[in-house]
């Protein structure tokens, strides 16, 4: 997709909720603070050498250039070999697909093919845990779905039998597991034929772009996200056809797109946020640039100082990817986010280097008529609520861990159809919301078996934040199990207190934080530690983390901490830390 003059009518002001004065709120998030000096420009703290592009473009692709390839990773090796791409945009999936594992495993190539280069299509090898099968991670953007879409995931995966399941993921994606290659060709042609794709969404490209889950639907929205992630998505793959402009980064990237005072979207832990601002009447975007997270760092977005028309979002998304594609690190895979980059170059140096790839190298500042509220109480979404729509309400149902098999997804798409409209939102909390509900079948609605029985409009307060990644069951990376550890533990903990607000609680089985612990109440981040003398699994126990306004990231309470002794430190910790109170005591003041 060379242009970028897709355009569409940016919304009206936002209305004013509660009397809210958007035009004099704190500027907490997209603005800089004006008593914090800016670093240095990039050209005066780096040098100009630095900042010749490490990439070029040859027969349609991106590559790194020659002198640049000292001291590289082994993904980047990888990536010079053999464009990844090429097994989409040139199929040789088709090719790959038709050659046995055994034979596969005879090559370098074929064997980083199925490893490596296959996650720019979206699927991972299970090597460690599932030799010969792959879990495939769609795009989806901003967590909407259809019906149809969800049925034929079902498909898919219930050819697998106990090796297929699906999972909603902490971006608002489906991850399907089970797959195998022999099959992928057909999978790709049905994924297409309902709308989905699986194209860019692993290894060193742009992640799902998130948004609201209730946009479009939300009485107290900013504004609709679905338009603004729909378009992202569609220019970053080229309407799904691979767009190499952006398959070679340094590293993953992040994007989203704020439509809530509930900022459900977690804006501080992505690489580019887009923040509701007006400016001078206009609706469009502060930005954020640089949050992620990784083994050796976590860090928040911090303001770039800039700021974007609603009708013209795609130019800046395109020149911060460029200038992190051209001149960020290719080496220790630690150190290749985005935001090492921006610490590198400053981020006034930063916002230099996006300005020249601006069209006519401009970049208005930032406004300081944030739209977002502060101090806004994060709603819950669980249950029925009424929408904008009038006579119609949303269902938020709580999907424990985010783990589906093939006949729970199939019975969501019925209820779907049967109550709703055929479509449902995925959430970041792994959960799942039907919207457009006629009011006069809510009641039918809360009364299906699914609901009563499996995916709970009003689960424990304990369970509603609950959060955790693959764990080791699949994932090779994990070092503990932590889905059915998470729900074990809950439900003990919930047997031993009461809380009266729901404590956000995320599992992660590894450093690399896909279940995003630094952002909950409690997390619990996996590792081996000893207890009495075994090395056994356990887990370093985080707390402090803050969403919404006033996001922080939580820090270390306590190392190395055995799985089977997490139960009784967490209850102190509710009790000390969260006003939780022993069952036993409730029950003797009664």
């Amino acid at each position: 997709m060379s242009s970028l003059s897709l355009k569409f009518l940016a919304p009206s002001l936002p209305n004013n909720p509660s009397g809210y004065n958007r035009f004099n709120t704190t500027r907490l998030h997209a603005t800089p603070p004006q008593t914090v000096a800016q670093p240095a420009s990039g050209a005066a703290a780096v040098g100009a050498e630095r900042l010749e592009a490490r990439v070029e473009e040859k027969d349609g692709f991106f590559v790194l250039k020659e002198k640049f390839r000292q001291g590289i990773n082994p993904q980047e090796k990888v990536k010079i070999v053999k464009e990844p791409m090429k097994l989409f945009m040139e199929n040789g999936i088709e090719d790959l697909a038709k050659i046995s594992l055994e034979e596969i495993e005879k090559s370098k190539l074929t064997k980083d093919d199925i490893d490596v280069r296959l996650k720019w299509l979206g699927l991972f090898h299970r090597r460690k845990q599932q030799y010969g099968r792959f879990m495939m991670r769609l795009k989806l953007p901003n967590g909407v779905t259809t019906s149809s879409q969800t049925r034929y995931l079902a498909s898919v995966i219930r050819k697998y039998g106990k090796d297929g399941c699906a999972d909603v993921t902490t971006r608002q994606n489906w991850q399907i597991r089970g797959v195998v290659l022999p099959d992928v060709p057909e999978i790709l042609k049905g994924l297409d034929e309902v709308g989905l794709t699986s194209l860019q969404s692993g290894m060193d490209n742009v992640r799902n772009p998130v948004g609201n889950p209730l946009a479009g639907i939300d009485p107290h929205e900013i504004v609709d996200t679905r338009p603004y992630n729909n378009l992202l998505s569609q220019y970053i793959t080229a309407n799904s056809r691979g767009n190499p402009a952006f398959t070679n980064l340094p590293r993953k990237w992040n994007v989203c797109v704020i439509g809530s005072h509930d900022l459900y979207e977690h804006p501080h832990i992505n690489d580019l946020a887009y923040m509701p601002a007006t400016k001078n009447g206009r609706f469009g975007f502060n930005l954020l640039v640089g949050g992620f997270f990784s083994p050796k760092r976590c860090a928040e977005a911090i303001p770039l100082d800039a700021w974007v028309p609603g009708d013209d979002i795609l130019p800046v998304c395109k020149a911060i990817l460029e200038t992190f594609r051209d001149l960020g690190t290719r080496g220790n895979r630690q150190k290749t986010r985005m935001m090492w980059l921006i610490d590198e170059l400053g981020i006034e140096g930063f916002r230099d280097e996006v300005v020249k790839r601006m069209p006519q190298n401009h970049l208005e500042r930032s406004s300081s008529e944030d739209l977002v509220q502060p101090n806004w109480e994060r709603r819950d979404y669980f249950g029925p609520h009424p929408q904008k729509q009038e006579g119609l309400s949303f269902v938020g149902i709580h999907i424990p861990v985010g783990r589906v098999q093939a006949d729970d997804m199939d019975e969501v798409a019925r209820l779907a159809d049967t109550y709703g409209s055929g479509e449902l939102r995925l959430t970041v909390e792994q959960n799942i919301i039907i919207p457009n509900v006629q009011n006069s079948k809510i009641e039918a609605l809360l009364n299906e078996p699914l609901l009563k029985e499996k995916f709970s409009p009003e689960p424990p307060l304990l369970m509603k934040g609950l959060v955790a990644c693959t764990g080791n069951q699949f994932c090779g990376q994990a070092i503990i199990e932590t889905k059915l550890r998470a729900l074990k533990v809950t439900e003990e903990v919930d047997r031993l207190v009461s809380v009266t607000k729901p404590v956000r609680m995320h599992w992660t089985g590894c450093p690399n934080t896909c279940g995003q612990v630094q952002v909950a109440d409690i997390g619990f981040m996996g590792c081996m530690t000893r207890k009495d003398g075994k090395i056994v699994e356990g887990a370093d126990v985080f707390i402090g983390g803050r969403i919404g306004s006033d996001s922080h990231l939580g820090d270390v309470y306590k190392k190395a901490v055995p799985c089977d002794d997490l139960v009784p430190l967490v209850v102190d910790i509710l009790v000390e830390k969260f006003g939780a109170v022993l069952r036993e005591r409730e029950e003797s003041e009664e």
